[in-house]
């Protein structure tokens, strides 16, 4: 074996290593981040328990909090989160978790100030979970989970119009009835009153980071525009995506207007070209997702019911109109304002 041969299969063998290697490194990044907010999230815990403790069976003041924050500074200078504010929060974390529901994921998951906000943002104690797996999932920050919050996304999960529990096997069908939501929120794209679906399409392409995190978890960007030929003939299909929980390609087909029957047709086209053209015997067939502006929920049921296809129906809302859009509007306005007044000047006349 020369050494060209010996180095195109070192270089060959050494890409599938190398990607191994970062993986478990990766692996363990994550495993190490997760005992580390672990062990504080129940260290704060014990200590909020203690306060409570004292304060309910001693009787001890709220002073105590400020006496034991300079304490604790003193004795841990190298160290933060001692402040009363602080402390006070350890105690309300305390009141509000049994230990043992601390210890179970995805609440020990989390670092303490997503904790935080799960307390200020919400009153139940089943939508703190909720949130505490989403952010676990999709890897949220402390503010993206807040938004989300604000957005009502817990609440979305699982209400879109599909098919899926009639068409795939069940562990597929829940994961993915759990995948779509029922309202995607694209408010990081401006409104028009007048947007056509490419136009859209290329906003969401020039945003796909943005509109990954809305998406959600287990999905991977494929393409947009994809060109396939059927027979001769070339079709784009709008958006391809892969989703490497359920191992299927997911193709989505947006819509400008409300939902119409026609176009469940229009995106099994394209779905049954992707099974046929793009994806491998490994994976599941393809499911495609239907976005649209608006939607009456009895005609999609009606017009799912029958369809051998994954499909689910969704709807999307967009963000405000951008200050240039608003003055074009305005300009637009006042010049057909202008136009309606001199007609009726000429007409008087």
């Amino acid at each position: 074996m020369n050494n060209q041969q010996e180095h195109t299969i070192v270089a060959e063998g050494y890409e599938t290593w190398i990607r191994s290697i970062k993986a478990r490194i990766q692996r363990a990044r994550i495993k190490a981040s997760m005992l580390v907010n672990s062990e504080q999230t129940l260290l704060y815990w014990d200590v909020g328990h203690e306060i409570l403790a004292k304060q309910e069976k001693e009787g001890w003041g709220s002073r105590v909090v400020d006496r034991m924050s300079a304490d604790l500074k003193a004795a841990f200078p190298d160290m933060t989160g001692w402040s009363p504010r602080n402390l006070k929060y350890m105690r309300a974390f305390a009141d509000a978790w049994k230990r043992n529901e601390i210890v179970q994921a995805p609440l020990a998951q989390l670092p303490w100030y997503h904790h935080l906000a799960l307390l200020e943002c919400l009153k139940s104690r089943g939508d703190r979970i909720a949130y505490a797996a989403l952010a676990i999932d999709n890897g949220w920050s402390r503010n993206v989970m807040v938004h989300q919050i604000e957005l009502g996304v817990a609440d979305q999960h699982g209400s879109a119009i599909t098919n899926f529990k009639s068409l795939m096997p069940p562990v597929d069908s829940d994961m993915a009835v759990q995948t779509l939501k029922g309202e995607y929120d694209l408010g990081f794209l401006p409104a028009t009153a007048k947007t056509k679906e490419n136009r859209l399409r290329q906003m969401l392409v020039d945003k796909v980071a943005k509109f990954m995190v809305e998406l959600g978890a287990g999905f991977s960007y494929v393409g947009k525009g994809l060109a396939i030929d059927v027979g001769g003939d070339e079709f784009e299909i709008d958006l391809l995506f892969y989703h490497v929980l359920l191992h299927r390609y997911i193709v989505i087909e947006l819509k400008t207007g409300k939902f119409h029957p026609k176009d469940i047709g229009q995106l099994g086209f394209y779905m049954t070209a992707v099974d046929r053209h793009v994806k491998s015997e490994m994976d599941g067939k393809t499911i495609g997702i239907l976005l649209c502006k608006s939607r009456n929920d009895i005609v999609a049921e009606y017009s799912l019911s029958d369809m051998n296809k994954p499909i689910g129906v969704s709807t999307y809302r967009l963000g405000l109109p951008s200050q240039e859009q608003l003055q074009t509007q305005l300009r637009k306005a006042l010049s057909e304002r202008k136009k309606s007044g001199a007609k009726r000047n000429v007409a008087r006349r």
